[in-house]
């Protein structure tokens, strides 16, 4: 049996990783000062980003939810994998070869990692299925909605035999059990025993935002099939449909960049969109696009403004009207501007595609409507607007959905939309919808900060208490300590060793800032990467998150040299600042003692000896 990897190759992976590409795959991250990124937390829902990431560090933190770490806490907790498969799945991305104690060979995966092989091998065997002569019908459906060989490889698209046990005996092969396919959706147990679940249907592979897949979804090809027409995977480990958006994988890149996302209702939908030049079309798999969907789109697209756009296509028929409503439930859930585009006659993306081009399904974005005037339009649609009945009452169905608007700016246009509708005066329906406004409470969807933590006069924090940069005392000395222990934590692998420490050496006079310094002082080489990382780690509770903030705050500087520069300064200030206390400490002494005594002579000697060193350092200022 394998032992430990070794640490230095824990070290190593981590050296060589870096933080932002790992996190980036999840969240959009953009610069946030020296040496710093920002994104919308990813432990936790939020509007606007306090989610902080230091790559020279390899550190996370943030500042809403206290949550920090390197980059295999990061994976642990995103992917509840182990330490071991954290390391592992890190050392595989960069072609390293770990090493493990005591000699032994690399451990036989387990848990997560063997679910994502066992989908893998899944992906790649119906892959290599759609190229036989039994896929025909498959390659013809694709064929008749305009996919070509180059579209289903792009899309990793492939055909699962009609056989009762063809994947299952493959995968066998490969040293997968019946367990392990079962735990992942591949097989399922019956009366006459374990058979593949998906038989005879074209599948489609679904993969999470870090490209790895999770499940399939599969459509009927043939009439004897009772299935439905789409199966997917269900419910498993590594598989939530209410948190799976296929096409994500691809899109993500572009979506992050144009803070643009196209949500559509299917697979081929998907396709046509990326192939036609919209590669920012995603759709949820086997359920309705819904809160927790939200939660991820927004989070990769970072969407903290309203400048980002949010493009819903759907069927103009009864069942896209619903899913629209449905939609509009959750708008409020986006910062961005939300948008309903409906293909003419209904077609959707893929059909829309086939019958007219590439340029049409592009030319479906310039058709898009604002989600508030879709819906409206959709209250309106029940009513008999020819009756004084009839617009009273599509008033008072309206006049809730203007009110909700989260933009005050955009109140008073739609006010004029509803009634231009109506064919009422906008007096009327204004005083309609600041009836609605208050009969509704105020807008939900506003954030209220949450109140600070009780501050300790003496510094000290009740260990319940998570203690922050917020909480600290707002005076000179703790400003001065603060502003040091931020720049040593982000730049202190830049400055001179020997002022370093010699700062580092000081008692600090605030206690939950003296309990950082402690830990920082403890490091024994400032110039090894993850230095700054494992100082926090090493910080004793309940100071520990302080230390994150301290690592991962935006530090006052445009430039890394600028930020180097004072750091060496506030550094050099703490020295400053333990001489003018020793100097003012000895004066009070040589007041007590006789003059020409030795110990006043020592005295002086000393008071000499602190001038100097301190016209020395502030020499350098």
């Amino acid at each position: 049996m394998a032992g430990r990897i070794l640490q230095a190759d824990v070290d190593e992976v981590k050296a060589r990783t870096n933080i932002a590409d790992i996190i980036g795959e999840r969240v959009a991250l953009k610069s946030a000062g020296v040496g710093a990124m920002k994104g919308l937390c990813p432990f936790h829902d939020e509007r606007s980003p306090s989610f902080n990431v230091r790559p020279q560090a390899g550190f996370y933190h943030c500042f809403g939810c206290g949550e920090s770490g390197d980059v295999y806490s990061f994976l642990r907790a995103m992917d509840h994998v182990s330490f071991t498969e954290a390391v592992e799945r890190l050392a595989g991305r960069i072609g390293y070869t770990l090493h493990y104690e005591d000699g032994g060979a690399a451990p036989q995966s387990t848990g997560r990692a063997r679910m994502y092989a066992a989908n893998a091998a899944a992906a790649e065997f119906f892959r290599a299925q759609l190229a036989g002569a039994e896929a025909e019908a498959g390659r013809r459906f694709l064929g008749e909605r305009g996919f070509d060989a180059g579209a289903a490889a792009h899309f990793g698209v492939g055909y699962a035999p009609k056989g009762w046990s063809n994947l299952r005996d493959a995968l066998h092969a490969q040293g997968f059990t019946d367990e392990e396919l079962s735990t992942v959706g591949l097989v399922s147990q019956g009366q006459r025993g374990v058979y593949d679940r998906f038989r005879g249907r074209l599948v489609w592979p679904i993969r999470d935002v870090t490209s790895q897949v999770i499940g399939f979804g599969a459509r009927k090809l043939y009439d004897d099939d009772q299935g439905p027409k789409y199966l997917n995977t269900p419910e498993t480990p590594v598989y939530r449909k209410s948190q799976v958006l296929y096409g994500l994988d691809l899109a993500k890149r572009d979506i992050s960049r144009d803070h643009r996302v196209v949500v559509v209702e299917g697979y081929t939908d998907v396709m046509a969109c990326h192939l036609a030049g919209i590669t920012t079309a995603i759709a949820s798999c086997g359920t309705a696009f819904g809160a927790d969907h939200i939660t991820v789109l927004r989070r990769v697209m970072g969407d903290d403004t309203a400048s980002g756009e949010v493009v819903f296509t759907f069927d103009p028929d009864a069942a896209g009207q619903k899913a629209a409503l449905r939609a509009f439930a959750d708008e409020k859930r986006f910062a961005a501007q939300t948008y309903v585009a409906v293909a003419p006659e209904g077609l959707d993306p893929c059909d829309l595609r086939l019958q007219r081009g590439d340029g049409a399904v592009r030319a479906l974005m310039d058709t898009k409507v604002p989600m508030f005037e879709f819906v409206i339009d959709q209250r309106l649609a029940g009513f008999a607007l020819g009756t004084v009945e009839g617009r009273a009452g599509a008033l008072r169905a309206a006049a809730p959905i203007v009110a909700d608007i989260r933009d005050p700016s955009l109140r008073p246009g739609y006010v004029r939309v509803l009634a231009r509708r109506l064919g009422l005066e906008i007096g009327e329906v204004r005083a309609a919808v600041e009836r609605a406004a208050r009969q509704g409470g105020g807008d939900p969807r506003s954030e209220r900060p949450a109140a600070p933590a009780p501050e300790d006069p003496n510094g000290e924090a009740p260990p319940q208490l998570r203690v922050s940069i917020a909480t600290l005392p707002r005076t000179p000395d703790v400003a001065l300590e603060r502003d040091a222990l931020m720049g040593i934590l982000q730049f202190g692998h830049r400055l001179d060793p020997a002022l370093l420490h010699r700062a580092l050496a000081l008692p600090f006079r605030h206690p939950a800032l003296d309990a950082v310094r402690t830990s920082v002082a403890a490091v024994p080489d400032l110039s090894r990467p993850g230095w700054a990382a494992d100082a926090v780690s090493a910080v004793r509770e309940p100071y520990r998150s302080l230390a994150a903030e301290l690592l991962t705050t935006d530090f006052p500087a445009l430039t890394d040299e600028a930020a180097s520069t004072s750091t060496a300064s506030l550094a050099r200030r703490l020295v400053v600042r333990a001489v003018e206390q020793e100097k003012s400490e000895l004066l009070g002494a040589i007041q007590r003692v006789a003059p020409d005594s030795t110990e006043g002579r020592t005295i002086r000697m000393r008071l000499r000896e602190l001038d100097a060193e301190r016209q020395r350092l502030t020499a350098d200022e």
